[in-house]
């Protein structure tokens, strides 16, 4: 009996080990262009500052139906004041981020209807704000008697 028990504990112990990774697997699938746009971006890692400035760029790129990237992704803005230096390094870096999420995790229903159609991604690298200079206030530093 008490092996018989312990054969049922394993039994539904495996049940939920399936149950739990059918369900992650589905929870990360690519059901929404906004997810898709999302899944892109968590692939982004601009390059360093010491190799280019912080730019802006868009890429137009295609997959098919089983999340593969459909052609040649396309770059078709990079911000004004871009050297040549800074568009070679965010290119690179766009297409290593694309690389790194195909193929895409569609769901069916999604693969459907995407399968083909152009996507307009935009890489977005500001620099951060200068730091605001510290004034130096003689009124309002205390003063020890």
């Amino acid at each position: 009996m008490a092996r018989r028990r312990i054969q049922l504990v394993w039994l539904v112990a495996a049940l939920l080990l399936v149950c739990s990774a059918r369900a992650r697997a589905e929870e990360e699938k690519v059901n929404t262009i906004r997810e898709a746009i999302a899944k892109i971006g968590s692939c982004w890692k601009p390059p360093p500052l010491a190799r280019a400035n912080p730019i802006d760029i868009t890429v137009i790129v295609s997959f098919n139906r089983a999340g593969e990237i459909l052609g040649r992704p396309r770059i078709t803005y990079e911000s004004e004041q871009a050297t040549d230096n800074d568009r070679v390094e965010y290119r690179v870096a766009v297409m290593e981020a694309l690389q790194r999420c195909s193929p895409m995790p569609f769901t069916d229903s999604m693969a459907g209807a995407v399968a083909g159609r152009p996507f307009a991604i935009q890489f977005h690298n500001r620099k951060p704000p200068p730091p605001q200079p510290t004034e130096k206030r003689a009124w309002l530093t205390p003063k020890i008697l």
